[in-house]
Order: C-alpha cells, then sequence, then structure tokens
C-alpha cells in the first residue's frame, strides 16, 4: 500500500518563495536576504521579503547602474578621464578618499594608472585598462545621498582589489555618479563583470540608498510585467534621424511575410516569455491571497495594492507581436480605404473618376 504525502493544510505550504517574481533569470554572486525563506513556513513572507513587495507595487523608484564602456589605452584613459572631471573642475575622489582637485591632482592619477598599464604584461592588446561605470537616479532625489551611496557601493564593491575614482555630475536632472573602476585588480585578476553581477550591483546600490531614506528598488524588467528590452542608443538615434535600422528591417520583412502569407509563426522564446509573466502574475495573486487572510489590516491594505499592481501591468507583447499587429493595422486601414475609393496620400479617388466621365 502506497504512502500519500500528507495535505497541506493551508495556502503558505503550498507556495514556492515569492522570490521568483523579483530574482534575476541569472545567476547571483551571493543570495540576497529576500531570497531565504523562514525554515519554520517556507511558503510565508519574511519581513525582508515583505518590504521588498511593498517597494515593488508602490513603485519605488528604479536605481541605474550602467556599464557605459572601457578605455583601452593611455590616450582614451586621458580623454574620459578628462571628460568626467570636466577638464579639472570637477573634485574626483579615489578609493582611498583623496580628492583630486584641478588638473594638477586630474594628472597624477593619470600618470599612476599608466605606469602601471606599463607594467602590466599580461594585458592583451585589446584589453581594457579600465571599466567606466553611472550609477543614476530619477530626477528630484537628493543629490548628497546619491553621491554618499555611491561611495559605499564603490568601498563595498571594488575598494578591497581595484583602484577607482569617481565624480558626481549635478548639470544633469537626473543626479548621476561616474565612476570609473582599473580593470586589474591587486590581486593580478581582471574585472570582467557579467550580467548577474550588473544586478547584484543594482541592488547593493539601492540598498545603500535606503540606508540613507531614499527609496529604491533594483528589480528585474519582468518583475514589473515588462517583456520588452529597451533599444540601445544606436538604434535609437538612427530611428530619430529617420534612418531604419538593420534589426527594424529584418524584422519587418519577417512580419510581413508572416501577415501576407495567412501564417503564424510559433516562436519558442515567445511561449516561454508568455509562461513566464502567467507564474509571475500568478505568484503575486497567490499572495495576495495570503495577506487578505491576516488579521492586520496594514496586510490586507497591501494585499489590495498588490492586486492592482497586477490589474496594472502591461499587456503581454513582446517586440514581435508589437510589430505584427502595427502591420496588421496598416494592412486594415489600407483594405478599408480602398473599400472606400481614398488612396494612399488621403485624396478621395471616387472624384477624379467622376471628372473623367
Amino acid at each position: 500500500m502506497s504512502r500519500r504525502s500528507p495535505r497541506p493544510n493551508d495556502l503558505a505550504s503550498e507556495l514556492p518563495p515569492i522570490s521568483y517574481v523579483w530574482e534575476t533569470p541569472n545567476r547571483r554572486p551571493r543570495r540576497a536576504e529576500w531570497d531565504i525563506p523562514d525554515p519554520a513556513t517556507p511558503g510565508r513572507l519574511t519581513p525582508a521579503m515583505r518590504a521588498k513587495l511593498e517597494r515593488i507595487v508602490r513603485r519605488a523608484p528604479e536605481v541605474m547602474v550602467k556599464i557605459t564602456g572601457r578605455t583601452k589605452d593611455v590616450a582614451h584613459l586621458k580623454s574620459h578621464l578628462a571628460y568626467i572631471t570636466r577638464n579639472g573642475e570637477l573634485d574626483a575622489e579615489t578609493e582611498q578618499g583623496a580628492a583630486l582637485t584641478g588638473r594638477s591632482g586630474l594628472k597624477d592619477l593619470q600618470q599612476h594608472w599608466e605606469d602601471d598599464a606599463g607594467v602590466d604584461n599580461k594585458r592583451r592588446r585589446d584589453g581594457s585598462l579600465s571599466i567606466n561605470i553611472i550609477l543614476s537616479m530619477p530626477a528630484g532625489t537628493d543629490a548628497a545621498a546619491v553621491k554618499d551611496s555611491a561611495r559605499a557601493f564603490a568601498i563595498e564593491t571594488f575598494g578591497h582589489n581595484h583602484d577607482y575614482v569617481f565624480v558626481q555630475h549635478l548639470d544633469d536632472k537626473h543626479p548621476h555618479v561616474h565612476l570609473t573602476v582599473r580593470s586589474l585588480g591587486h590581486n593580478g585578476k581582471r574585472l570582467n563583470p557579467r550580467k548577474a553581477d550588473l544586478q547584484a550591483w543594482r541592488e547593493r546600490f539601492a540598498g545603500e540608498l535606503r540606508l540613507r531614506g531614499i527609496a529604491a528598488e533594483a528589480t528585474p524588467r519582468r518583475t514589473r510585467g515588462r517583456v520588452r528590452k529597451a533599444d540601445r542608443g544606436t538604434v535609437r538615434a538612427m530611428r530619430k534621424r529617420k534612418i531604419t535600422p538593420e534589426v527594424d528591417r529584418i524584422a519587418r520583412k519577417e512580419v510581413l511575410s508572416e501577415v501576407r502569407g495567412g501564417r503564424t509563426a510559433k516562436n519558442p522564446w515567445d511561449e516561454q516569455i508568455k509562461s513566464r509573466q502567467e507564474a509571475i502574475r500568478g505568484r503575486y495573486l497567490q499572495y495576495a491571497v495570503e495577506l487578505e487572510r491576516s488579521r492586520v489590516a496594514d496586510d490586507r491594505e497591501l494585499a489590495r495594492e498588490v492586486r492592482q499592481f497586477v490589474k496594472d501591468m502591461p499587456t503581454i507583447e513582446t517586440r514581435r507581436h508589437a510589430l505584427k499587429n502595427e502591420l496588421s493595422e496598416l494592412a486594415n486601414t489600407q483594405r478599408r480605404d480602398a473599400e472606400q475609393g481614398i488612396d494612399a496620400e488621403g485624396r478621395d479617388k471616387t472624384r477624379g473618376n467622376e471628372r473623367t466621365r
């Protein structure tokens, strides 16, 4: 006679960790506090999980941590350092807390890094001297808190093994810090961040901001129901200049072929995106149910906010779906116009026909 597993007596015991809705699909360098379940009740929200859920559904500002490029040689490094310091007009700060003021301080740093680059005989010809990073927050965020958080982030992330320098820019509506990290570490290993590292950096920067009283989050797009990646800057620039990027041309050609042929190509990744989004939204709603069972008014209010957050999520639509809908709508419009006797330029063709009779 087979033994049956005991039937769970409440919803919480059936639920996997809620961290699924916000974790990055990539491997983490280390486990975050909100990913660690309560050993006694693994399905329930720990205080860290609940706090993160509140920030997400209440739309705390998302931090930006972006690698903007790498300097390849000494001349490139000098040019970049001159740019971020506005040719020495802005003060810079090093990993030792030393302030570099004016062109003389900048020149000393450049010379130091140049000397180190000269003795780095393991660097490939196309290897980088430094990695350039921007840490930014939305307009209106306290600039002093952003700078202090960036300083703490840099110390925690790079201070033990890498030289770096950072400068804050206040001439933009978004307070941000330019951080330039020397690629070669003191241990002889080179800095080579991956996607998971970048997500961990975002989370660390957001944590430093919260310690200073600034509401901040660092969630993947999918947590907020967004499935389409942001276009590259070069692609956006081409569109702005009315130039069709190659990626758009190929996508339009493929989708147009489908629309004209009356067929629908099934792409596994589209199905995976849809399935994952449905699982994420379902997970949010499952925990809304649990919160609604609570006798605490704050829990029930959070449940209401979770449901509204899911309701407000964008339609699950990939770029391919959006393009196909756009082309289908265009084809329908042209068909209706043709039936009504209107040409592509919006002129009534029936008037011309009357004059030729």
